[in-house]
């Protein structure tokens, strides 16, 4: 439940460590804002305190054009530890509603129409089609405010079939017609360019000092306040580069897909990547209560890559080598097998690729060429599943494998690689408390403790 007097506490000083944990509206004005809105604080006797802009909305107030939240950062308030409502949320994010029936979901789900719909009335308010419509609705209004898309095009990117229902469903949404928010946009970009918010604070040099280790040339591009790598999202092809921007507390992405109908779970897959809507102080407050006296570095986040099977297939060719030789072993495999672009990049192989080569030029033992083929060949079928805690039934994958994926392929909050070697010589750091204690934020603790590691780790973590 929200507290009315933090929330105003957060408010009146534009905190925007809790942008996107809460809504402010205003009931003589009907609008809704972000706790970071720069227009005079209402008095607090005509504000109304909401723990996302769906609930907002469903009361009947349409959101700010000044303070955008269609820009905050999620709401953790959904979230919480359902593991099934989890997973439908994802899914939704991902366009599995805009693509398909709420059947095929429940299917994918392993649960019922019936008590889909109920676990979405008691956790949100709305039923999954509403959600998935709001979350279309507030995708449009940003691209309709950071893009020069046509309108048109805008409605097909936000996975609306027609632009008629669009017309109809965004008003009915945002309270205003998609022309009115382009009509007072301002100065054209000429390109897409996104502002992607997140909550303060974000260590964007730890985030950059990992990926600098690890990035692969042609595939991921660092520079010293951006990150940028190609992507494949069903039939889509693109790339995108952030940029960080710490006073915005928001990165800026330029970004180039040939499939502008996809535009939304690409975005989505962008902020779980470099982990935007992680809630750090709530996390850090937790390590700090359950493991005292552990030193923190602040605004740690989930170094992320693009999707599990990419992390599987890193896992995998990174056991018990350097960081430098599994590097070079990802290098050989893009170049090798990778779908080479316009620009001279190349896009992360696919699973049919690896399946059918022998990889001999990789140059690793037989045994773990196997396992790497086996694994490819098992999601090209589509039997390995969005969850890498699954893929310990095949020969090959144990436990700290499916883990290590699941953490930087999920961005798992919960995940401690047990045995890592790093992670025993930072356990002193704990002064004998049990990691345990850390859960739900076992992933962040992991982050911790191999940011603190005493020695330079030259080894990818290993069981």
């Amino acid at each position: 439940m929200l507290d009315p007097t933090v929330c105003r506490s957060a408010r009146l000083a534009r905190d925007a460590r809790f942008d996107g944990c809460f809504v402010t509206a205003v009931t003589t004005t009907g609008i809704y804002c972000r706790p970071i809105c720069p227009a005079t604080p209402p008095r607090e006797r005509n504000v109304r305190y909401f723990e996302s802009a769906l609930a907002a909305a469903e009361a009947g107030f349409r959101p700010c054009l000044r303070c955008r939240p269609d820009s905050a950062p999620d709401s953790p308030a959904w979230r919480g530890s359902h593991t099934t409502l989890e997973r439908a949320l994802r899914l939704i994010d991902e366009g599995a509603l805009e693509s398909g029936s709420l059947a095929r979901l429940c299917e994918r789900l392993g649960i019922g129409e019936r008590y889909l719909r109920r676990l979405f009335q008691a956790s949100i308010g709305v039923s999954p089609k509403a959600y998935a419509l709001h979350r279309q609705c507030l995708f449009a209004k940003q691209l309709l405010h950071d893009s020069d898309l046509p309108i048109a095009e805008v409605a097909y990117a936000s996975g609306f079939g027609s632009l008629r229902r669009f017309n109809a469903s965004f008003k009915d949404r945002v309270g205003l017609a998609p022309r009115e928010i382009r009509r007072g946009r301002g100065n054209p970009r000429g390109d897409l360019c996104l502002w992607l918010a997140y909550r303060p604070p974000y260590a964007w040099e730890a985030l950059r000092a990992f990926h600098a280790a690890r990035a692969i040339p042609g595939l991921e591009w660092l520079g010293e306040h951006h990150y940028g790598r190609t992507f494949c999202w069903g039939e889509a092809r693109g790339h995108f580069t952030a940029e960080h921007h710490p006073q915005r507390h928001a990165f800026r992405v330029r970004l180039v897909t040939d499939v502008p109908a996809r535009l939304a779970p690409v975005v989505r897959r962008i902020r779980r990547l470099l982990d935007l809507d992680a809630d750090t102080a709530t996390i850090e407050a937790h390590l700090a209560h359950t493991l005292p006296g552990l030193p923190l570095i602040q605004g740690l986040r989930l170094p992320g890559t693009w999707s599990p099977f990419e992390a599987g297939v890193r896992a995998i060719l990174g056991q018990q080598i350097t960081v430098a030789a599994a590097r070079r072993l990802v290098e050989g495999l893009v170049t090798r097998l990778g779908e080479p672009t316009r620009e001279g990049h190349y896009h992360f192989p696919d699973p049919a690729a690896i399946a059918t080569d022998d990889l001999d030029d990789l140059g690793m033992p037989e045994a773990r060429r196997a396992t790497l083929r086996r694994f490819a060949a098992w999601y090209a079928r589509g039997e390995a599943g969005d969850d890498p805690g699954t893929w310990t039934v095949l020969k090959g994958i144990g436990p700290w494998t499916a883990r290590y994926a699941a953490l930087r392929g999920t961005a798992h909050p919960d995940i401690w690689l047990a045995g890592d070697a790093g992670l025993r010589r930072a356990l002193p750091l704990l002064a004998g408390s049990d990691p345990a204690a850390a859960s739900p934020w076992r992933s962040y603790l992991t982050l911790q403790l191999w940011s603190q590691d005493p020695e330079p780790r030259t080894m990818e973590p290993r069981p």
